[in-house]
């Protein structure tokens, strides 16, 4: 539908201005990656989309990938496709459910029996705008689960790994969808008035204040975590509904190369600053030249970024660490 395009390019107007921070250099590309040979990444929802360019990208570099996602046969395909394309590419998939928490608690268990360290985690996985309200086998509502609450659980889960590395990166993938997103902290699973668009916004913009307040929780407890948010602008991908993809304005839409270039700035880049968000910085940050992200005003509540991460908590049965020495 032509709407759904639309309205997907009008959420980033009503965001507010741009950091003063110094930005990365607009052309920025995989060629300016730093070499990633001794470092080891988790991919989740690598085999298709941004995902599967990120961890192809970071593969291709020379890092140990772990591919993290639902279908083992697709998972299979990617890294055929990815040893095709990087021969001697160190790439591997792994099972991993968001949706269902005893699948991210599982996937965290193998991770620490196999990995010495993780140095960098890519929360990308996700699902938009389902036609119907559906739910996990923990109870919660899909999108809040598997964009939000099943990376708040995974990152969890992985710290110990993170904080034996001697760089840890965790970036977060949010959209220009949430913009227009509020934490519906009275109905978090929407279950009183269902409203797709607005479940799929509220997800987002969870993934942008999970971001931020795990840079400051890491600054605070000496986590040593560098967290980082970016978003791919409009890129083509599976992701986008089908009448999405069949709207005139598909063509405006970036590829999926191009929308995974502010996730592997901020997974790689020497330059690239925790607690920052990145993504586009062309026509309302739908496609165009690397920069900062506008930060919407409701992901700088404090307050509220605290509020969501303490109902988390007990939402996903996890514990992050109050201390350094813990």
């Amino acid at each position: 539908m032509l709407m759904f395009a639309f309205a997907l390019l009008m959420s980033a107007c009503s965001a507010s201005g741009r950091t003063a921070q110094p930005a990365p250099k607009p052309d920025w590309s995989t060629a300016d990656m730093p070499p990633q040979a001794g470092r080891i990444f988790v991919v989740t929802g690598g085999t298709s989309g941004i995902g599967f360019e990120s961890a192809k990208a970071l593969a291709a570099a020379g890092a140990e990938v772990i591919i993290a996602a639902r279908n083992p046969q697709r998972g299979e395909e990617a890294v055929a496709s990815i040893r095709q394309a990087a021969p001697g590419a160190n790439v591997r998939f792994e099972a991993l459910d968001l949706g269902d928490l005893a699948s991210v608690h599982a996937l965290g268990s193998r991770l620490a029996l196999s990995l010495p360290r993780l140095d960098g985690l890519i929360n990308n996985a996700g699902i938009m705008e389902p036609p119907q309200r559906d739910t996990t086998p923990d109870g919660f509502e899909m999108q809040f689960a598997t964009n939000y609450l099943g990376h708040f659980a995974l990152t969890a889960d992985l710290l110990p790994l993170l904080r034996k590395s001697d760089a840890p990166r965790v970036v977060t993938l949010s959209s220009i969808a949430a913009r227009r997103g509020t934490i519906h902290f009275d109905d978090l699973q929407f279950e009183h008035e269902w409203d797709t668009a607005q479940a799929y916004r509220q997800s987002k913009l969870a993934c942008l204040m999970f971001a931020q307040e795990l840079q400051r929780r890491s600054d605070a407890q000496g986590w040593g975590i560098a967290s980082i948010a970016s978003h791919p602008g409009l890129s083509r991908t599976n992701l986008l509904p089908s009448q999405g993809r069949s709207t005139v304005l598909w063509r405006f839409f970036q590829t999926a190369e191009q929308g995974a270039l502010p996730t592997l700035y901020a997974a790689t880049a020497p330059d690239a600053q925790g607690g920052r968000y990145y993504g586009p910085t062309g026509l309302l940050e739908a496609r165009g030249e690397l920069g900062h992200a506008r930060v919407p005003e409701a992901a700088t509540d404090t307050e509220a970024a605290s509020r969501l991460w303490n109902v988390s908590e007990t939402l996903a049965g996890v514990h992050y660490p109050s201390a350094a020495a813990e």
